[in-house]
């Protein structure tokens, strides 16, 4: 278990100072902690939590609500099959059964190795692609037991390291956002006015009417457009008593003969 590397200490500031709220980078830095040990630690959340100002408990709590975050050691490739409705019907069952028994362990356990890990997954929005498999988020189907195993071959033999990196690793290129952008530095361009502030933004009653003005304004320029018809008003009727559980159904009461 560790913190942050001072390599990446550096990076997670640079992140932080983009935002106005540094707490507002809290998931690209936990991304950062994962990257650095295919996990993250609980020494890492903690050390996130220094870097923008929030608690561990707080971090802990955002980064258990998202599935890609790991709490514990995983192989360098987390291969998920999706068995959800879509891929169940094309075979993702028999599909997690050969996997289990090629790679010689059960969903949601390591290789001996260190190599793989396999999860059995619900809807990873491949549908049209079923039965879809996915490595290290990378998709990669529709897939059969004969081209799995090619898959995984691959995957061990390192020809697919181009394509698909550690576990952790989103991607090899990173952001770049120029110094002067960066909202935390206060050097950043001022933000788009909005051209229909509401009241949070603290829009005044002329602004308010302005606005409706050139919403109506730009409606009626529309050929063939006019003014909505009002509905015609309806009489109010009582609604209508609640009837007690085990009680008939309540009738409307009948008018005495004159």
């Amino acid at each position: 278990m560790s913190r942050l590397s001072t390599e990446r200490v550096a990076l997670a500031r640079e992140i932080i100072s983009r935002y106005p709220n540094p707490r507002s980078a809290l998931i690209p830095v936990l991304h950062l902690a994962q990257e650095q040990d295919g996990y993250v630690t609980e020494d890492a959340m903690e050390h996130v939590a220094e870097l923008v100002g929030a608690t561990p408990a707080e971090v802990s709590g955002t980064a258990s609500f998202y599935e890609m975050f790991k709490f514990h050691p995983v192989g360098r490739y987390v291969v998920g099959i999706c068995t959800n409705i879509s891929c169940l019907l094309a075979g993702a069952d028999d599909l997690l059964d050969h996997a289990e028994e090629a790679l010689g362990v059960r969903a949601g356990g390591t290789t001996a190795d260190g190599m793989f890990t396999l999860e059995d997954v619900e809807c990873i929005a491949g549908c049209t692609i079923a039965p879809c498999v996915q490595v290290n988020y990378r998709y990669f189907a529709p897939q059969t037991p004969g081209t799995l195993d090619q898959l995984l071959e691959d995957l061990r033999a390192g020809r697919l390291d181009a394509d698909v990196p550690p576990h952790g690793v989103l991607a090899r290129v990173r952001q770049q956002v120029a110094p002067e952008r960066w909202a935390g530095t206060g050097a950043a361009p001022p933000p788009v006015a909005e051209r229909y502030p509401g009241p949070a933004l603290g829009a005044t009653p002329d602004a308010a009417a302005a606005s409706a003005a050139a919403d109506a304004a730009a409606a009626a320029s529309v050929p063939g457009a006019g003014p909505p018809a009002e509905a015609p008003p309806q009489p109010w009727e009582p609604p209508p008593k609640p009837t007690p559980p085990g009680a008939p159904p309540s009738r409307r009461p009948r008018r005495r003969p004159r």
